[in-house]
């Protein structure tokens, strides 16, 4: 990809310690600041259960951005890193409580897997958590490896009724 040109990524925002919803504003600020990057258009806000890791997490809030941007996937997942220990992430444990999680979910239709970034994400058509608010930013877009829908794929999930829009707009 050359500097100028602009591709699509998603990026997939979690916390349940803190105040995530302040941690997510703060991130959606610096990203849509960041000189490489235009736009960032959020999905809806969700309340969701803690998937896996230790018991008795608190529920997280989850969230999808969309943006714009001339970085290349690599120096996107470095900004998000950043972004995550501004905001006070501890890595201690697999799918641990966190104040701020961002994964790469999508950049453009380009395909990732080495031992840093793996893209598309590899649970990203597993969570209805990640696909309902993707599904509210773009139903349309297809996953680069089996060409489906994101709305066709969270068809295909059990409903988790567990899971709570709570704003459409944060």
């Amino acid at each position: 990809m050359q500097r100028n040109q602009k591709i699509a990524a998603f990026l997939g925002l979690g916390g349940n310690l803190g105040d995530p919803l302040a941690a997510f504003r703060r991130t959606r600020q610096k990203l849509s600041d960041h000189p490489l990057i235009d736009g960032c258009l959020s999905s809806p806000l969700y309340q969701t259960p803690a998937v896996g890791g230790p018991a008795e997490q608190p529920d997280y809030l989850n969230a999808v951005l969309m943006l714009r941007t001339s970085l290349a996937a690599h120096e996107l997942l470095s900004v998000c890193l950043e972004l995550e220990q501004a905001e006070g992430r501890e890595r201690k444990e697999r799918w641990g409580a966190r104040t701020l999680d961002i994964d790469l979910l999508l950049y453009g239709t380009e395909q990732f897997n080495d031992e840093k970034l793996v893209v598309p994400h590899p649970r990203l058509m597993e969570r209805q958590f990640v696909l309902l608010p993707l599904v509210a930013l773009a139903p349309e877009l297809e996953h680069p490896l089996s060409g489906l829908s994101m709305q066709t794929q969270l068809t295909r999930l059990p409903i988790i009724e567990a899971i709570q829009m709570l704003r459409l707009n944060w």
